[in-house]
């Protein structure tokens, strides 16, 4: 019985480390055909995407507020474990009975052409890396588990027949048994061993295929790669630039967030696990639906149109009291009313249904973009640089939507190729299927940048620093209290507009002891920030920032 274990204890072993392979070689050589077809097609960024699509909402809360602009590592980290348990133990069922090995092996492979053929952009060619693959894991499970079974104890024991003489099983691999009759006159010799040769060599031959198929599918996806036709473009000058930044912009309090966001620190939060790489050369955007004309527009006409500058503050609404998911960069564009002016827009029509190269949906108020009270070509841009350079890949290159006063999800969508003039009755973007707010207006907040949470400090004068926004009203004046004491008015740094965050500080005389900072904002339509705890969903998260910390003596 003990040896009987043992023997099924070794199979399993040998059965899991096959079954890793099979899927490492299936991969890699999907990998390869997403490189040379559309990279994004890879099974691994279709379930995803999927599981991005499909994960409640709590859930991607979670992930966002836990892990930041990591969360989408954590979920492809998260993705491979989960495959490489369920493939050894799909190569631990296969060298027990194959087909429960190429069952199983088709099961993940269906998931992966379901999750690639229903993405909103997906082509035929979207389902070619997952049959690929699969071709190539099935036919890399077959070597490697007939290699396996050879390497377990029955099948190379040399003292007889295995311990059952029962027939094998349908579709279950037979295990050949090796006998000999031992001279007597003869020393015992060791058997030898090409079963593990042989198991060997198929490992090395899936490993091998692995690492290749996932090294040159990053080579091939690089041919997509826009880095030098971003630095090739130039931008003509602005029919209306930025206005000069005040002098007194900047408060210059060490740790206060800086009035301008640099593009590597600008905060990034959307559905993309593998950047759109988009060549501006034949990018178009259309805009259509319940206009009098479609109007559909090259990169190269949208840079003839007059361009406009300005400094805007971008808010995420996932973005929790005190969050880091805000920002303020200068925006260079073209009007966005005038666009969609340009098309005629019907009466009925209160909806931009803006669409992204990867199919991500936002919904922008169209009375928001063509009233007239933000930028000076009114309504926000199509913007197609950052702070004096072309927009960061990551940041939606070559086009993308900048809306003050709305969060991002509805009023800044990136890779932008399609608008379409609708209502919000007929059509929901991708965040309002989900339950969050179709209208989504930024709340008048503000966050403490300086002390840190937790900071230790010496007693004396400290300076209780950070910023407030209130696009498309503009903050009037930020208080502090302590301890929740009076509230004390802080010191406002100078703004060039009222679509940006503008930076306070206050100077507090710290008394020894333990103490809670608290802020508030009121913007200049008098408004003053709200008490009440609010999370997020589904409209942007509310209450008053504090920070705890304690002063030495």
């Amino acid at each position: 019985m003990a040896r009987a274990f043992v023997k099924a204890g070794r199979r399993s072993i040998a059965g899991a480390a096959a079954g890793l392979l099979t899927a490492a070689a299936a991969i890699g050589v999907a990998q390869v055909v997403a490189g040379l077809t559309v990279p994004a097609s890879s099974p691994v960024l279709a379930v995803g995407q999927a599981a991005i699509d499909l994960t409640p909402q709590p859930v991607k809360d979670f992930a966002i507020s836990t892990f930041g602009a990591n969360d989408k590592n954590v979920l492809l980290g998260g993705i491979l474990v989960v495959l490489a348990l369920f493939a050894a133990a799909t190569g631990a069922a296969a060298v027990r009975r194959l087909s429960w090995g190429l069952w199983g092996l088709g099961a993940f492979a269906s998931l992966g052409l379901a999750a690639a053929a229903t993405r909103p952009d997906a082509t035929a060619e979207w389902v070619v890396p997952t049959l690929a693959g699969a071709a190539a894991g099935a036919f890399a499970m077959v070597r490697l588990t007939r290699a396996a079974v050879a390497l377990s104890p029955a099948a190379r024991s040399p003292a007889g027949p295995p311990e059952s003489s029962a027939a094998t099983a349908p579709g279950e691999l037979e295990e050949p048994a090796f006998t000999y009759l031992p001279n007597p006159d003869e020393p015992p010799r060791r058997p030898r061993r090409p079963e593990r040769r042989q198991f060997l060599v198929a490992s090395g031959l899936a490993a091998a295929t692995a690492a290749v198929g996932t090294v040159a599918g990053r080579v091939l996806a690089e041919r997509y790669n826009v880095a030098k036709a971003r630095a090739a473009l130039r931008f003509p000058a602005p029919a209306a630039p930025a206005p000069p930044l005040p002098p007194d912009v900047d408060l210059r309090v060490p740790g206060l967030s800086s009035f301008i966001t640099a593009n590597d620190g600008f905060y990034r939060v959307d559905t993309a696990l593998l950047l759109p790489e988009v060549d501006p050369a034949t990018w178009r955007l259309r805009i259509h639906g319940m206009v009098r004309r479609e109007v559909v527009i090259t990169f190269g006409e949208l840079l003839k149109r007059p361009l406009i500058e300005d400094y805007v503050t971008l808010t995420c609404v996932s973005d929790p009291v005190s969050g880091p998911y805000v920002g303020n960069a200068k925006w260079l564009g073209a009007s966005l009313a005038a666009l969609v002016r340009s098309a005629g827009p019907l009466a009925g029509a209160d909806q931009l249904l803006c669409t992204s190269v990867d199919g991500f949906t936002s919904g922008t108020p169209l009375a928001v973009v063509l009233d007239g009270r933000t930028l000076p070509a009114e309504g926000g841009l199509l913007a197609v640089a950052m702070n004096g350079t072309a927009l960061p890949v990551a940041h939606g290159f070559p086009a993308r939507m900048v809306v003050p006063g709305l969060y991002g999800y509805v009023s800044a969508t990136k890779w932008v190729t399609d608008i379409e003039v609708t209502t919000f009755a007929s059509a929901q973007a991708y965040w309002a299927v989900r339950g969050w707010a179709q209208q989504a207006p930024i709340k008048t907040e503000s966050r403490i940048d300086v002390p840190g949470s937790g900071a230790s400090l010496p007693a004396g004068r400290t300076p209780v620093a950070g910023v407030a926004w209130a696009q498309h009203k503009g903050i009037a004046a930020v208080e502090v209290r302590v301890d929740g004491g009076p509230w004390r008015h802080a010191r406002l740094a100078a703004v060039p507009g009222i679509d940006t965050w503008r930076q306070w500080v206050w100077d507090w005389d710290a008394a020894p002891g333990g103490h809670t900072l608290e802020a508030r904002a009121t913007d200049a339509t008098g408004y003053t920030q709200t008490p009440v705890q609010a999370p997020p969903t589904p409209n942007g998260a509310s209450g008053y920032p504090s920070v705890g910390v304690t002063v030495r003596r």
